[in-house]
């Protein structure tokens, strides 16, 4: 085992560990979009299976967004020659969120309506748990998206319930960096999935992670520190919500 997946493995157990995020018994929906952080969650969540005194149930989902990609024949061949219990719905969420007339913010509008399809999905399968790849990096972004665009101080969670509780979402590669991802998807060999999105490279995200990355440069310890800000936060020095 290489010294990525290593750390990967190690990594997200301990965050899967930290959160409580699985018992036995859990059915889980594995939201796959065909990027190297969804299909990481997916194949190392069953990978745990053989080392872990619980028992779960997994099911991959691909939200097909409708751009004329090939993501949803190219991941079913996958999910199929790996023995993954799958599902695909083609959608038409990326045109729409493309349209004329929300040419403003199509990532949001997409992400949305992704997220509701899945939530659907996860409430006809009998999935309790709804399982997304955001990593380390991802959290750090949301972070910044919401403080420089949102006006507001809040990230992803690790673990966050909807609907009274009946669904739970939760986020296994949470404190996993995404470096450490791009390696371990090198190791794997997975297949390169495109979405053929028009918005590709040059979403509000990228801009942030550009800017990270520069940061990064200089001093090699931002993104740490962001991070473990995020777990430090003294509220006794910040003001009121207004």
């Amino acid at each position: 085992m290489g010294y990525a997946r290593k750390e990967v493995v190690r990594l997200m157990g301990r965050a899967v560990h930290r959160q409580a995020m699985l018992k036995d018994g859990d059915h889980v929906l594995v939201a796959v979009s065909g990027g190297k952080d969804s299909m990481a969650v997916l194949w190392l969540l069953r990978e745990r299976l053989k080392r872990v005194p619980i028992s779960y149930r997994l099911t991959a989902v691909h939200v097909d967004p409708g751009f004329g990609g090939d993501s949803a024949g190219m991941l079913r061949d996958f999910f199929v020659g790996h023995d993954f219990e799958h599902r695909i719905i083609r959608t038409d969420i990326g045109p729409r969120a493309h349209s004329p007339e929300n040419l403003e913010n199509p990532c949001f509008l997409c992400a949305r309506l992704r997220r509701k399809i899945l939530f659907d999905a996860a409430g006809e399968l009998g999935c309790n748990l709804l399982a997304f790849g955001h990593h380390r990096d991802d959290v750090i972004e949301t972070f910044l998206l919401n403080l420089f665009y949102g006006g507001s101080i809040s990230t992803m969670l690790p673990v966050q319930r909807f609907f009274d509780g009946r669904i739970t979402v939760i986020r296994p590669l949470y404190e996993v960096p995404e470096t450490h991802l791009s390696r371990y998807a090198r190791e794997m060999g997975w297949p390169r999935v495109e979405l053929a999105c028009p918005s590709a490279g040059s979403s509000k995200r990228r801009e942030i992670k550009e800017l990270l990355a520069a940061l990064q440069r200089a001093n090699r310890k931002i993104k740490g520190n962001i991070f473990h800000a995020l777990h430090n936060v003294r509220v006794d020095y910040l003001p009121p919500a207004s």
